[in-house]
């Protein structure tokens, strides 16, 4: 068996990788606090006060506190996916800062690793920051909401895995035009973040069923809004294929590009 199809054998060293990119994001950290807590304040203002005045009430809560919920988990997606591909592309080729690491005791999955948890971590910080504005705005219905923020790490490691593939792949930043239009996009939109799928036509409720986006949602919107959540184990099921499956094929197309 090739090299790179081997399973991953990471090592502590991937919070070396971590530490390394904390640090550099920690010089970058007030850009940082704008994006994650200017964005959320424009959705939950502009859609969730503006629009939400024409649509009223979603069943027992208001639509801002349904939007809010959706966006704690939407906001993973973005963060995620922005993350492992334009930064992750960015180390991997113009910088050269991986082929810098694996001068050191680092290997490709160590630095793979340390990826998907920084991918993670950014995505959690972003979801923590929703929820504190959405908090503030009175959009938060029950502290279970707190639960909501290791379930944020998790959707962060699962979306870092598609991202760090297409960086992996990518000859340029145009490429990942194909990843947001084709795969982000249509999460964002179709997957519950606006309004509940059931309103969608039959074939595409059963289409966003097997993206990953949904279970989160489905996770984390209850949480919000302090009530019951249904079919656990089929959601974290999901989630947790993902996460797996992305993380054993990152490792392998990043070996590839960098030993081939």
């Amino acid at each position: 068996m090739p090299y790179y199809y081997r399973l991953p054998q990471p090592s502590y060293r991937a919070f070396y990788v971590l530490k390394r990119n904390f640090l550099v994001w920690r010089k970058l950290l007030g850009p940082a606090l704008v994006l994650h807590f200017g964005e959320p304040i424009i959705y939950l203002f502009g859609l969730g006060l503006g629009l939400g005045h024409f649509v009223g009430d979603m069943g027992e809560v208001s639509y801002l506190a349904f939007l809010a919920a959706g966006v704690v988990a939407s906001s993973a997606l973005m963060t995620a996916s922005m993350e492992g591909t334009y930064s992750v592309f960015t180390r991997m080729v113009p910088q050269q800062t991986y082929n810098a690491m694996l001068t050191t005791p680092i290997n490709t999955d160590d630095i793979i690793t340390g990826e998907f948890m920084w991918c993670a971590t950014k995505a959690t910080m972003s979801s923590i920051a929703i929820l504190t504005v959405a908090f503030l705005m009175g959009a938060v219905e029950s502290m279970m909401a707190l639960i909501a923020i290791p379930i944020a790490f998790l959707c962060g490691l699962c979306f870092a895995g598609p991202a760090i593939i297409m960086a992996s792949c990518s000859p340029s930043y145009d490429f990942f035009n194909y990843y947001f239009t084709l795969f982000v996009t249509p999460m964002f939109v179709l997957c519950g973040v606006f309004y509940p799928i059931s309103v969608l036509p039959e074939l595409m409720q059963s289409f966003v069923q097997v993206l990953p986006l949904t279970h989160a949602i489905a996770l984390i919107r209850p949480l919000v809004l302090g009530q019951e959540v249904t079919q656990v184990v089929l959601h974290l099921g999901v989630i947790l294929a993902y996460t797996l499956v992305g993380y054993y094929i990152a490792i392998a197309v990043v070996r590839k590009r960098l030993f081939i």
